[in-house]
């Protein structure tokens, strides 16, 4: 297990690496850059000097060869120094982990719901029997992946916040300014692992271990929940650790669509300001939550299945 690990996090390092190196490269090559942005246009009017634009591209090192900013950059942020924001001036890793737990509130809260609301029309469409009501409830996670996102927070905020007036339209203050934008990150996130699941439910039925607990006396609601959801559980699990570490992307539409404070929105400015230090530490936050919670994934499997604990001893062998 231990050699598991090690090599668990090996990877979980190439990932980091190869999200900095890829978002480094991919923002060099866009056009222009974020002091031309911010001072090639002109505040109040007044247009910078290509001498004041030099001086302050060499206070950033943008004008030093791309290998070596890409090595000064790597390095400060092994350190965990992002630099600082071309736009603001503030400390990029400040920045992002300040705007942090506003969005860690909603995701949170919003892959509770997926993973009960996915998970509980899944489990309720395989266990009926009545045709009519399982096809209508296993038609609904399908439904909810087509839908799009902005347009699923615009009716939320058009029903619940301007006609019903439950629920604030607007804003990160108080507990009830959540609901909303949780339940816009749920919805995509809920239909995919209720999909997921329904299908791996579905398949589990028809295996003949399935049969045999029945005939051996066991009630349709033990095997439904002791034997049949146990086993489905595997791949929903995969795609729940992989869905759930995309919400942190999926912030962006939401936090702009409820003008809410967080990642999502110091993201989308610093993609419109090509702030390179503030992108770049957002990128590596993200690739970092995705493989923490991956490799959480990876150690739930054994509980659920102790089979898996077997067949990964031999691997872990070989490696």
């Amino acid at each position: 297990m231990r050699a598991y690990l090690l090599r668990r996090v090996g990877q979980a390092v190439f990932v980091l690496w190869a999200a900095f190196t890829l978002s480094f490269v991919i923002l060099y090559l866009l056009p222009g850059d974020a002091v031309s942005a911010k001072l090639g246009g002109g505040e109040g009017g007044i247009t910078a000097s290509p001498e004041q634009l030099a001086q302050a591209r060499a206070e950033y090192g943008l004008d030093d060869p791309l290998p070596v900013q890409y090595g000064k950059r790597l390095l400060s942020a092994l350190h965990g120094d992002f630099g600082r924001s071309i736009t603001t001036g503030d400390d990029a890793a400040h920045m992002v982990v300040s705007a942090l737990p506003p969005t860690l509130a909603v995701t949170g809260i919003a892959v509770l719901l997926a993973i009960l609301g996915g998970g509980g029309i899944a489990i309720a469409g395989t266990y009926t029997r009545r045709p009519c009501l399982r096809q209508l409830l296993l038609s609904l996670p399908p439904l909810g992946i087509s839908l799009p996102t902005f347009w699923v927070g615009l009716l939320l905020i058009q029903f619940f916040s301007f006609r019903l007036r439950l629920f604030p339209a607007l804003g990160t203050q108080g507990f009830a300014s959540l609901i909303l934008p949780a339940i816009t990150l749920a919805l995509p996130t809920g239909a995919i692992i209720g999909q997921v699941l329904a299908r791996s439910l579905t398949a589990q039925l028809a295996e003949p271990y399935v049969e045999t607990a029945s005939a051996k006396g066991a009630s349709r609601l033990r095997v439904h929940f002791g034997h049949i959801l146990r086993n489905a559980a595997v791949p929903a699990l995969t795609v729940a650790g992989v869905v759930a570490g995309n919400l942190l992307a999926g912030s962006v539409i939401t936090e702009t669509v409820f003008s809410r404070d967080g990642v999502g929105r110091v993201t989308a400015a610093a993609v419109t300001n090509q702030d390179i230090p503030v992108v770049q530490a957002v990128i590596v936050l993200a690739a970092l939550v995705f493989v923490v919670l991956n490799l959480v994934v990876d150690l739930l499997y054994p509980l659920l299945d102790p089979r898996i604990a077997a067949t990964k001893a031999p691997e872990v062998a070989r490696g």
